[in-house]
Parts: C-alpha cells; sequence; structure tokens
C-alpha cells in the first residue's frame, strides 16, 4: 500500500514543480554562478539548496517550523537576514562585467552557506509548514509520510537548481562576448532585487 494516495502524490508533485521551478532566488543564483564560473563551481550551490532546504523541512515537521513563524521577532530576523543577503549578491553581480573577474573575485558562495541561505528564506518556511499541514499533521503514518516527502521534496530542488545552472553554463561563451555578461549580470541582480522585496513583502 502507497504512503499516499494517488490524489495527495498528484497534489504534492504539482505543488513542487510550481515552487522549485519556477524563479526564485535559489534559481537565480545557480543562473548566475553556472553562467559567470561553470556548472562546476555551481555544484556546491546547487548540492547545498536541497541539503539546506531538507533540514528545514525536517525542523517544521518537528514542530519547529511553528514556533519559528510564531515568534515575531524570528520572523523579522529571517526577513531582514535573507533580504540583505540577497540584496548583497545583487550588489556584487552588478558590477561583474568579466568571467576573470567573476572567476576570481564574485559569487564566492560556500557550500554551507547554501545551505544557511535556506533558512533566511521566509517563504521556504512557509512552504514547508504547509507541506507538513498538508501531506503529515493527522495523519496515521507520520513518520512513514515525513521519510516518504523528504527525499521526493529534496530532489525537486535539487533537479531545478542544476536545469537552471545547465542553462547558465550553456549561454557562458556567448555572454563572454562584449557586453553581454554585464548585461545579463545585472539583469539577474535586478531578479535578486525583485525576489528580496518579494519575499519581504509577502513574509510580512
Amino acid at each position: 500500500m502507497s504512503v499516499l494516495s494517488p490524489e495527495e502524490l498528484t497534489a504534492l508533485l504539482v505543488l513542487s514543480t510550481a515552487a522549485s521551478f519556477t524563479p526564485g532566488p535559489n534559481t537565480a543564483l545557480s543562473t548566475a554562478i553556472a553562467a559567470n564560473q561553470g556548472l562546476r563551481s555551481a555544484m556546491k550551490f546547487i548540492v547545498s539548496v536541497p541539503v539546506g532546504w531538507g533540514l528545514l523541512l525536517t525542523l517544521c515537521m518537528v514542530g519547529v517550523g511553528q514556533l519559528v513563524l510564531a515568534a515575531p521577532a524570528l520572523r523579522w530576523l529571517i526577513m531582514l537576514g535573507g533580504t540583505s543577503y540577497l540584496l548583497w549578491l545583487a550588489f556584487k553581480l552588478w558590477g561583474t562585467q568579466q568571467l576573470a573577474q567573476a572567476d576570481t573575485q564574485r559569487l564566492n558562495i560556500t557550500f554551507l552557506q547554501g545551505v544557511a541561505v535556506q533558512f533566511l528564506n521566509i517563504k521556504a518556511w512557509m512552504l514547508a509548514l504547509s507541506v507538513v499541514a498538508g501531506w503529515v499533521v493527522g495523519k496515521d503514518n507520520t513518520l512513514e509520510r515525513c521519510l516518504f516527502l523528504l527525499p521526493i521534496m529534496m530532489g525537486f530542488g535539487l533537479s531545478s537548481n542544476l536545469a537552471y545552472a545547465l542553462v547558465g553554463s550553456l549561454l557562458r561563451d556567448w555572454l563572454s562576448r562584449g557586453r553581454r555578461l554585464l548585461i545579463f549580470n545585472r539583469s539577474m541582480a535586478l531578479a535578486l532585487v525583485i525576489t528580496a522585496i518579494w519575499m519581504f513583502q509577502s513574509g510580512l
């Protein structure tokens, strides 16, 4: 017998696809890092996203997420921290106009930073709580559902960021000519700024 009913699984896959593959801070960063530094350099961030998301979802599954979002001070800390970090990354991207400059100075996001940034996204907390509320809370097979949901959600996080990074890496040679990289990076920077503003406003 399946852990989830066919209806539950279908709804989960629809939600996961919409949440993972629509543009957001993670996909924008995956694209930008791969375009500037290559797919290999982007892999540490690509892998850090599902790891961080998996940890966040696990915390929500054990009840920590509800406590975090119920505390106004923590909500503000998450929103301000996430917004500030995205704006800082946008600032770093804005002036990068050569691949050599990108390789040596910009977008040096470590694996641990990639994991930590997942906890600065108030929308990620809300999504995790929505998953827990819709597919875990009040069910008889709670543990089995948690163990079933976790790899699916992490898999979507990995595949979506890898897909965006592949697009970025394919553009790398084309972007190296003229002012194309500068225009691209400034577009990505603006996307991060818009995402930061949206993330902050929607978390209020």
